[in-house]
């Protein structure tokens, strides 16, 4: 996370601001729920009291400036630390403090920040890295297909080297090697970092056509402007602590999110 958000930040707040939302939806629809979650590093607390959750085939967005705690709740989620306090629910089971293979097991495929590909593999190679559980591996061939159908151009790249790709294409085979895991819900960690304006709009497209074929996706991201468009829901950090929450739609149009992120 290399920049703060434009404008001066907002003051913390004692509780988030819900936005009015339709009738609160029913508890088993939630595919990942976090529940007051206490986060932090050695004597150092960086997220307090912390609850989101992510409906199946949503697309919740999780937003913020340096430092507010998105990746941190994003490493708790995706058992690299484990919670203070509070609980992580995957699919309704209590997974809080299970390590990252446990719980791709149960479905939770990560997109980390900066891609972390091979530049020397094949863009096959490194969409193959996905598909290492064994029921995963079991099912390559049918990943790859879904994978080349949501994806085009890697079809036509699949023996390109992954670093001769563009920046969008190469977060598309991070993504893409995430699906190979055939996730039950996917997060994702600041996909637009380091891209230009041009490939930011792409990369979004490609998450918010993911999030069309019904796979329930949690996006970690700075920009907000970019998250807000795209999603249907969206919480705010700030200094870790929930600042505001609600529909996209009405986020957009907070006289908070305008002045503090969208520089209006």
């Amino acid at each position: 996370m290399s920049e703060s958000p434009p404008g001066a930040p907002m003051s913390e707040p004692s509780a988030p601001s819900r936005l009015e939302t339709p009738a609160a939806e029913p508890r088993q629809r939630r595919v990942l729920d976090v529940v007051d979650a206490d986060l932090g590093y050695g004597e150092l607390q960086v997220v307090f009291g912390v609850s989101l959750h992510v409906n199946a085939g949503e697309l919740v967005g999780l937003v913020g400036g340096n430092g507010s705690g998105k990746s941190t709740i994003l490493r708790a989620v995706s058992g690299m630390i484990k919670p203070r306090g509070g609980k992580v629910f995957l699919g309704g089971e209590d997974v809080t403090g299970l390590k990252p293979h446990d719980l791709a097991l149960r479905g939770l495929a990560h997109v980390p920040m900066g891609r972390q590909l091979f530049g020397d593999m094949t863009v096959e190679e490194n969409l193959s890295l996905g598909a290492y559980l064994p029921p995963a591996r079991a099912r390559r061939a049918e990943g790859f297909e879904r994978v080349y159908r949501l994806f085009p151009d890697l079809q036509a790249k699949r023996r390109a080297a992954a670093g001769s790709l563009s920046g969008g294409q190469q977060q598309m085979v991070a993504i893409g090697r995430a699906l190979m895991l055939h996730p039950k819900v996917l997060i994702m960690d600041e996909p637009s970092l380091g891209l230009a304006p041009l490939l930011v709009r792409e990369v979004m497209h490609v998450i918010r056509s993911v999030a069309d074929t019904g796979m329930p996706i949690l996006l970690v991201e700075q920009n907000v402007t970019q998250v807000l468009r795209i999603s249907e829901r969206a919480y705010v950090l700030e200094n870790g602590r929930l600042a505001l929450e609600g529909p996209s739609a009405q986020l957009r149009g907070d006289p908070m999110i305008r002045r503090a992120y969208l520089g209006l």
